[in-house]
């Protein structure tokens, strides 16, 4: 019997890091979707709507026992959703946004099985409380450019 394939409609390194840390040796495709075309939905529609795009986008090229896995993160505080930070300004004004405060980090991920056509869709949520930071706190984070490719400007796996 083969063994299935696993793609990840995604570049992100954490993410695969996060397969491989669970035994599945995944490719990687990265999807071809425009992320502003899901509209203003709430973080959970938003996650599992941007999953299902990227792996149904990247699922069409493949055929037989193959996984397609697409997944999306927002942060969300007091209703507003902060993807990935479009510059620098954005990244710190996000930061500043969150600092010293509750917020809710939304991820959803969508695994289409390419032969038999089955989808699962869900999402998880995770409440992150963060420390008051401080400009310079910030600024210093801001440097090693971490923020600039994660939701909420920051990231921990």
């Amino acid at each position: 019997m083969a063994t299935p394939l696993f793609v990840l409609a995604s570049k992100s390194p954490r993410r695969r890091e996060l397969l491989k840390k669970i035994g599945i040796q995944a490719e990687i495709m990265r999807a071809n979707v425009d992320e502003s075309s899901v509209g203003e939905l709430s973080p959970e529609k938003t996650v599992t709507e941007l999953a299902l795009l990227k792996a149904s986008d990247v699922a069409k090229y493949f055929r037989g026992d193959t996984y397609v896995i697409g997944a999306d993160t927002v942060v969300s505080l007091d209703g507003e959703i902060f993807g990935k930070p479009q510059n620098i300004e954005d990244a710190k004004n996000i930061l500043r946004k969150l600092s010293g405060k509750k917020h809710s980090v939304y991820t959803g991920y969508c695994v289409v099985h390419c032969k038999s056509g089955n989808i699962v869709s869900k999402y998880e949520k995770t409440d992150v409380y963060f420390k008051e930071l401080s400009d310079r706190e910030i600024d210093a984070y801001i440097k090693t450019r971490e923020p600039m490719d994660k939701a909420g400007g920051y990231g921990i796996q």
